[in-house]
């Protein structure tokens, strides 16, 4: 499934984007804010990426129309909170150099559709951190709502342990 948005690309991960995740995987203030620790080598990369990235049929590479690079990923993954088959929750992660630019929320809103549309799932959910304001105004700016904040509900690849604010949206709040 490939789907275009008006800056982006959003297509399966392959391989070959190993150097692409590992450019910004390895940027220390990325993947804290999503609870991972920076990639250390790309040989981590590479071995981390059937696990997460590859043959997953919901997760999607953000590759920019205008130089074909893969900046970022997004997508829908099973939500370790909820039971409901009927509801994913949105992740996403986004190289530092592209932070600010709406990217993400653009991204976001397209798989929030193919998710209500395609997947004809019946809530979408997505948790962040409470101190990861950039994230929580990409859900905010997608309609989601926030649930509550779950205590201690977290450890981070550090050990600190955090909590974790819940937002979710349904498909009748997206209008879709």
């Amino acid at each position: 499934m490939i789907i275009e948005t008006d800056r982006l690309i959003l297509r399966p991960i392959v391989e070959t984007d190993a150097e692409d995740i590992y450019e910004y995987s390895q940027n220390p203030d990325v993947g804290i804010h999503a609870g991972w620790k920076p990639h250390e080598s790309l040989k981590e990369t590479k071995e981390i990426m059937p696990e997460i990235f590859l043959d997953k049929p919901h997760i999607f590479g953000m590759v920019l129309k205008e130089n074909h690079k893969l900046v970022g990923t997004v997508g829908l993954l099973p939500d370790p909170k909820r039971k409901n088959p009927q509801v994913l929750m949105l992740g996403y992660a986004l190289g530092k150099d592209w932070w600010g630019r709406g990217l993400m929320t653009e991204a976001a809103k397209a798989v929030i559709g193919y998710g209500f549309n395609e997947v004809k799932l019946s809530a979408i959910s997505s948790c962040c951190y409470p101190y990861n304001k950039r994230s929580s105004n990409v859900m905010k700016k997608c309609g989601f709502l926030y649930e509550g904040t779950l205590k201690q509900c977290d450890v981070r690849y550090d050990g600190k342990v955090l909590d974790s604010e819940c937002y979710l949206l349904t498909k009748e709040q997206a209008k879709m």
